[in-house]
Parts: C-alpha cells; structure tokens; sequence
C-alpha cells in the first residue's frame, strides 16, 4: 500500500512539474510575470516565495496551474488585476499566448520521447517473435485464473494445433466470452484447462474494436541499438501512444468508448504500483505512458484545460479584442465545476473497475 502510494506520487509529481515547467519557462522566456507555480489545485496548502513567484502545493490533487499576471486562469482570482503591464499575458502577442499555452503539452511530448529513447538505448528494442509463448500473464485475469505463466507454450485450442502467436491471436479474439479448452506445456509437462476470453475494447488499426483477450502479452527479444536508432524508437513510441489517446478521444465521440471505460487517480494509482513492482524501467515507461495522456487531456478544448485557453485566445484573434474579464471568469468556473463532477464519475468507475490493464493496453 505505501510502495503504491509513494510510486503514485512520483508518477503525478513528475509529470505535473514537467507540464506546469513548461508554462512556466514559456512565460518567463516571453517576459510574463508568473505569481503562483502550484503543484494541485486551489486553496494554497504550503508553499514558498521566492522572487515574485510563490512555488507551492495545493490541496485539490487534480494536477497544477502557473499563475500568469494579467491572466484568468484555474486560480480563478479577481478579473479585476488585469492592468495592462507589459509583464501581463494578455498584453502578449498571439503566437507568444499560443507558445505560453501550449508549452505545457509540448514538454510533456517530449518527457515521453526522452524516456522512450533512453530506455531503448541502455536495453534495446523489442523485436516480436511469432511464437505462441506469452511474455507476460497478467494477474487476475482468465489467463493467470487457469495458472498460464510466462514462457509457457501454448500448444492448442479446442484440440486446434497452435504453431504461432498470430494464430493464437486469432482464435482468442474471435471467442469473446465463449469457453475455450487451452492446452500448453511447461518444461515437457502438459496443462489444460478451460479458459473464457473476456470483452474487451482493444484498438485495431485506428479503430477499437470489442474482442476476446485472456491476458497474455506477445513474446518478444531485445535487440541493442546505438544512440540514434533509440531516439528514432522513441519517437516512433510516442507517436503510437498519442495516435491511441487520439483514437479513444475519436471513440468517445463516436460513443464507441464511453465515459465508464476512462481512468483517472485510483487507477492510475493502481498502475503505478504494479509498474513499481516489476522496476524501475517499467515505472520509468508509465511516466512516459501517463505524461502522454496528460498532454492529450490538457489539449482538449475545454475551459480550465489549456485547449480552453487556447480556443479563448484563438477567439480573441480572430475577434481583435479580448473577451470580457467576467465572461472569462464565469467560463472558468462552469469548466473546473465541469471537470469536478468528470472526475467523480471517474472515481466511481475506478473503484468498481475490474480488469483495468487489458483495456488500457490492449493485452491479448
């Protein structure tokens, strides 16, 4: 429970001082002036003042805000301190409001690639073998329920020979919630037993589709790599991370993901102890996991969301004048009571949720 807890932390807390750093370095490299770095939500919990920035933490753990002068932001503080300064955001250009607003995400990116590439380059890249022999059993799954376990070969399926990996694949996903006699060996020793796919959502050339998945993962063998072709591996890593939040965003609008099937603090929770539990590498790749997903969720065009910010300052541009303080104000307000409830509703699902690290990777 603490290691669980302490890894939780590390995960939130590095991926939100990435994020909020980004803004932060952004403003200042325009010449903002930033009164607040705020790891959490208001109301202000401990903090300290250094210069004109007071660098704090506050109790509402739904990620942090820099607090930009001349800025209505998530801090939701009087509209009237507008001025005017030169060191206020909105006396900024566009393309420096857009550098400031976006800076978060960008970093976020790149804390994924940077990860990715470091990891590929210190233990190479996995190249996928096509042989019936599970990588990995996930646990509570049917799966690890029938007593499978990593390195075991799988040798048939309803007396079906099984030769490869594609072939096993097939047989598993086209039997969603159908019970299936999986036969397997273990050091020259034959198991059997009778193992039911569960439903899961699993995302099949850009789109997701609702196939079988027991909970084994696909073997593979490293293969090293030097400096350049591990940065190359991670950008392609992140690329494909993003293009799976793009898909499941696209899934939410077209109602074929919905909301009951997002993850928030408890599942992430859950996710960073078992990451912790198999090393540093594996906790390492969730950073990178989540910092992707934090970025995608940030640039979502919603108030209190910097997709918000931008959508108003977009609007601005195009209008060439600002919209009223108030109205900003009264916008932020509906979008942090907006998200607020989103988040309930997402705290519920983690609780009751069972069978959460299949959906989220897609684990046959």
């Amino acid at each position: 429970m603490v290691q669980g807890i302490f890894a939780f932390l590390i995960v939130i807390g590095v991926v939100v001082v990435v994020h909020e750093f980004g803004h932060f370095i952004a403003a200042r490299s325009v010449g903002i002036k930033v009164h607040q770095f705020s790891i959490g939500f208001p109301p202000r919990m401990i903090g300290k003042k250094i210069g004109d920035t007071d660098y704090c933490l506050s109790w509402i753990p739904l990620g942090g805000y820099v607090k930009m002068a001349g800025m209505i932001d998530e801090s939701m503080e009087n509209p009237d301190a507008i001025t005017g300064s030169d060191d206020e955001f909105m006396s900024k250009n566009y393309l420096q409001k857009t550098w400031v607003i976006t800076a978060g995400v960008i970093l976020n990116f790149l804390l994924a690639w940077v990860i990715y590439s470091g990891v590929a380059a210190v233990e190479g890249i996995g190249e996928p073998i096509d042989e019936p022999t599970p990588s990995e059993v996930i646990p509570d799954k049917p799966a690890a329920a029938a007593g499978i376990e990593v390195g075991d070969r799988i040798t048939s399926i309803d007396d079906a020979p099984i030769e490869t990996w594609s072939e096993l694949v097939e047989v598993i996903h086209a039997s969603a919630e159908k019970p299936l006699q999986i036969t397997w060996e273990r050091d020259g020793q034959p198991f059997s037993a009778e193992i039911t796919p569960e439903l899961a959502k699993v995302p099949v050339e850009g789109e997701i589709e609702e196939l079988g998945v027991i909970g084994i993962q696909a073997p593979y063998e490293m293969r090293k790599v030097g400096l350049g072709e591990a940065v190359t591996a991670g950008g392609r890593r992140t690329l494909f991370v993003l293009e799976q939040g793009v898909l499941t965003i696209k899934g939410l609008f077209s109602r074929q993901v919905g909301v009951k099937d997002l993850g928030g603090p408890v599942l992430i929770a859950s996710w960073s102890a078992e990451s912790a539990k198999r090393g540093p590498t594996d906790l390492m790749l969730f950073i990178a996991f989540i910092s992707i997903n934090i970025g995608m969720l940030n640039i979502l065009p919603i108030p209190v969301l910097d997709g918000g910010h931008f959508v108003m300052i977009t609007l601005e541009a195009i209008a060439r004048r600002p919209i009223p303080a108030k109205v900003k104000l009264g916008i932020q307000q509906v979008g942090m009571i907006g998200l607020l409830l989103l988040m309930a509703v997402i705290l519920w699902n983690d609780i009751g949720r069972v069978g959460w690290l299949s959906k989220i990777t897609g684990m046959f």
